[in-house]
């Protein structure tokens, strides 16, 4: 599978999570229009509602709108802004462990059809159903993510940079050689250096 298309019917996520998308884009009425387009509430519910649950395939039919009239660029902004606005486990508090926490993080943010969110930091049960952001230590200050999901492969550069930023400010995050999901593949491969 590539990008913008769900792996499973019925996921849902969470709506401090989409507010990435307004937060992030600097023109507010784009952001509405592209909404509307694509069947989600306009920005102001999810504002009101962070708790709510949205339909996934309308938050990545959102992402594919951004990509085709605005630009790669925004979605990788869009991802940057993830870590500000999604729920993250707590004690992180080095470029491993943020790097390491998202895929926990991202199936903390995702519900299945039957409406159980995908992983509970309570008993630590990861449910399937979105992909997976596979962290990889590969040297004393380096590591491969490997990211199979059906978000866009700049909004994943821009979560990644932004987590390891938040640690190690002169941190570099570089799509490496091969598979890329703006091909069609179904992953991308992202270096992180620190």
């Amino acid at each position: 599978m590539g990008q913008f298309v769900a792996f499973e019917e019925g996921i849902e996520v969470n709506g401090q999570t989409i507010f990435s998308i307004i937060d992030a884009m600097a023109v507010r009425f784009m952001t509405e229009k592209i909404f509307k387009e694509v069947g989600l509430p306009p920005t102001s519910e999810i504002e009101g509602n962070p708790h709510g649950w949205y339909p996934q395939q309308r938050w990545l039919d959102a992402f594919r709108r951004i990509s085709e009239k605005i630009g790669h660029a925004s979605l990788f902004a869009i991802g940057k802004k993830i870590p500000e606005n999604a729920e993250f486990p707590p004690d992180i508090d080095s470029v491993e462990k943020a790097l390491a926490s998202i895929d926990v993080a991202y199936h903390m943010n995702h519900r299945n059809s039957s409406g159980e969110v995908l992983f509970d930091p309570s008993t630590g049960k990861m449910l399937e159903g979105i992909g997976h952001y596979k962290y990889e230590k590969v040297g004393e200050n380096k590591a491969v993510l490997t990211c199979q999901n059906p978000y866009p492969c700049d909004f994943d550069r821009g979560i990644i940079k932004a987590m390891a930023r938040r640690f190690e400010k002169n941190s570099r995050v570089d799509h490496m050689e091969g598979r890329c999901r703006n091909a069609g593949a179904d992953l991308c491969r992202y270096e992180v250096e620190w």
